[in-house]
């Protein structure tokens, strides 16, 4: 006897992922070759930034047809990349914007490994205690900490104006979109939004929480994203314009 319905309860093979290096005008690129069942050709992706490429596959390819196609598109991810500006990497003297607002940062060793928010007469400062080596790792923890702090306060604003609840909240560094919702209620924010003006946060986080009520981005989605947010228009082109520089820089 066959239980045909059963069968349609198991969940999905997570679609495969090879993960590997690839080296693009001598910068040495992560490469991620994802199989998609839907896919009817190859597609190529450079990663907001820079920061990565991603090429979408259909199932069974052979890899030789990815190599000859990665080939074929040599040239074309040279001038792509030209234009992308190279990572800043988090150190001393640099400035990286908290909330919109540009902050220097300073090192100052001989405390324990904390960040403290300051200014000087030249304008705000993040100044970071403990070893230089740590000091790009704890200002990625102190922007975590602040997205969870103002996130988490945001997502229960607009969940309640909205009349829905979120199942969870988890921040992650993701380089290809700034916010996730699934279909069961789960929320997924860049901790890397901390660095957007404050209007920017808020309405990433009213996108993510309309999500739990219209699962697209059709006319309804929209339409209820502005009314949790009325300066959704203004936002989204400054993230648009803007998104690229914030998730270029370099917290390794």
């Amino acid at each position: 006897m066959s239980f045909g319905f059963f069968r349609n309860l198991t969940k999905p093979k997570p679609a495969p992922v090879e993960e590997r290096e690839h080296v693009v005008a001598g910068r040495s690129l992560p490469l991620k070759i994802v199989e998609n069942d839907r896919a009817r050709r190859l597609t190529l992706r450079i990663d907001s930034g820079g920061r990565g490429l991603r090429i979408t596959v259909p199932p069974g390819l052979r890899r030789g047809e990815v190599e000859k196609f990665l080939d074929r598109h040599q040239d074309w991810l040279e001038q792509r990349l030209a234009k992308v500006p190279a990572r800043p990497q988090v150190r001393p003297g640099i400035k990286i914007p908290v909330r919109g607002v540009a902050h220097r940062i300073v090192h100052e060793p001989s405390k324990r490994g904390t960040v403290t928010v300051s200014r000087d007469e030249r304008g705000p400062l993040l100044i970071v205690h403990g070893d230089r080596i740590h000091l790009p790792r704890r200002i990625a923890d102190f922007l975590k900490r602040e997205a969870k702090r103002e996130i988490e306060k945001l997502v229960v604003k607009h969940t309640e104006a909205l009349g829905k609840r979120a199942k969870a909240i988890r921040f992650k560094d993701t380089s290809s979109r700034w916010g996730s919702c699934t279909s069961d209620g789960n929320l997924s924010f860049s901790w890397r939004i901390m660095m957007a003006p404050s209007p920017v946060i808020n309405y990433l986080v009213a996108h993510e929480v309309a999500h739990l009520k219209e699962m697209n981005h059709g006319p309804k989605f929209w339409k209820l994203c502005e009314q949790l947010c009325p300066d959704t228009e203004r936002c989204k082109a400054w993230l648009k314009r803007n998104g690229g520089a914030l998730q270029a820089i370099a917290f390794e």
